[in-house]
């Protein structure tokens, strides 16, 4: 993906995310952005350890969520931040043969952030 005029691997980011204790799996797709042309975006299955202490608590989630921005942003230069959000998932896509469907998460971030979009008039 191309994020500012800079290639950023994916793969890169999802090794860094899987150093952390509280992630089991990851995988990190790109979103159209209008400035920055793509950002991305990371979609994270939660070790099981996590998921008992984070549960459905809104607040805990969105903490959980900080840390591990934050643990990307602390290891990596500004145009690899996961600027384009973090998602919890209860499992990455996969085919037989275990490798992940981006193309499925792909198509689910273009729902989620349709949802997002705060349409204005530009004056």
């Amino acid at each position: 993906m191309k994020v500012r005029g800079f290639q950023v691997a994916p793969a890169e980011l999802e090794g860094h995310l899987l150093m952390h204790p509280d992630v089991s799996d990851a995988c990190v797709v790109s979103i159209p952005d209008d400035y920055s042309g793509e950002l991305p975006l990371a979609y994270i299955v939660l070790s099981e350890a996590a998921s008992r202490r984070v549960g459905r608590n809104a607040h805990a989630v969105a903490q959980l969520k900080t840390v591990l921005a934050k643990h990307v942003a602390d290891a990596k230069v500004p145009y690899k931040h996961l600027e384009g959000g973090i998602e919890f998932i209860d499992a990455i896509p996969k085919n037989p043969s275990g490798k992940m469907l981006r193309r499925v998460l792909k198509e689910q971030a273009k729902r989620l952030k349709v949802k997002d979009v705060d349409i204005r008039a530009k004056l």
